[in-house]
């Protein structure tokens, strides 16, 4: 079989893919060496799939079905791994495989075009937090995955660059920077956290009704997994006569049934739509920028 990267991943690598990256072009070599190596039988390439990884619905020796995921090394496979396996399928899906040689990931077949997101709002925030919860655990001694503080850092740089691009963005980000010091000079707990968890995270399964899927693991509080979740659907939010009320009761509300402080989740709210609208504007996403700009204005 061809495995041919869907435009979709071919559009979000090249936004961020570093010079003489070639990750893509030999992702159909890849690919193949992957499927053979575990004696897969293919049936499909998901389309329009991931943003950071090629996903391929396969079936094992036994006939059981299961999906093969593979991502640069720039998203941070073994991270994910890692993650994985310490949930043990506990709110994320399954990992079945621990060979990490190529890199690939075998995982637990879900429901890849079922996502929370086709419930109505309010079910599913209310599915999606409920998921979430359950990822919040405390991580293994000795673990090397990323902090939420050597995170931002690395977003809080770029961001101060991108506040030059206009006028308009650089009371914003001065705002969002001045709440993620705030923020960290007292966090209250440390968790792993999912780390870019919104409900098309959040896959129908057999096993359980919903289950996470895609992590960029993170370790702090859980404030930081929970602000992403609270602008999910933007652009209706943006489109509606009350968005920014809406959004104000979404925090609450959701800070209240996850047992999280309220400001906190405001305040990692504004930082990370902040950091994504600059980095949407720097790559051209000029649309994307601009709703996550207004979204964040609203905080």
């Amino acid at each position: 079989m061809a495995f041919e990267a869907p435009p979709r991943l071919v559009r979000a690598l090249g936004e961020t893919a570093p010079a003489g990256d070639d990750w893509l072009a030999e992702l159909p070599v890849t690919a193949e060496q992957a499927v053979a190596r575990r004696e897969l039988t293919v049936e499909r390439v998901q389309v329009p799939g991931g943003r950071s990884s090629l996903v391929v619905l396969v079936r094992r020796a036994d006939g059981t079905p299961a999906v093969l995921k593979l991502a640069p090394p720039r998203a941070r496979p073994e991270s994910e791994r890692a993650a994985l396996a310490h949930w043990g399928g506990l709110g994320a899906v399954q990992l079945l495989e621990a060979d990490a040689r190529d890199g690939a990931l075998l995982l637990e077949r879900l429901h890849p075009d079922v996502s929370v997101r086709s419930l109505p709002e309010a079910k599913a925030l209310l599915e999606a937090a409920g998921t979430l919860r359950r990822l919040w655990v405390e991580p293994p001694a000795g673990h090397a995955f990323e902090t939420v503080a050597e995170r931002t850092d690395r977003q809080a740089t770029a961001m101060r660059a991108g506040a030059e691009t206009g006028p308009e963005v650089a009371p914003l980000v001065d705002a969002a920077l001045a709440a993620r010091e705030e923020l960290l000079a007292a966090p209250p707990e440390h968790r792993l956290l999912h780390g870019t968890f919104r409900q098309s995270k959040v896959l129908a399964g057999e096993r359980m009704p919903w289950l996470a899927v895609g992590p960029d693991p993170v370790v702090g509080e859980c404030a930081f997994d929970l602000a992403r979740l609270v602008r999910d659907r933007v652009e209706d939010l943006i489109a509606a006569p009350a968005g920014a009320a809406t959004t104000r009761r979404r925090i609450k509300r959701l800070a209240e049934s996850l047992e999280v402080d309220q400001e906190r989740l405001r305040g990692w709210t504004l930082f990370r739509a902040v950091e994504s609208g600059v980095r949407a504007r720097r790559v051209g996403r000029e649309k994307d920028a601009e709703l996550l700009l207004e979204f964040a204005s609203w905080l």
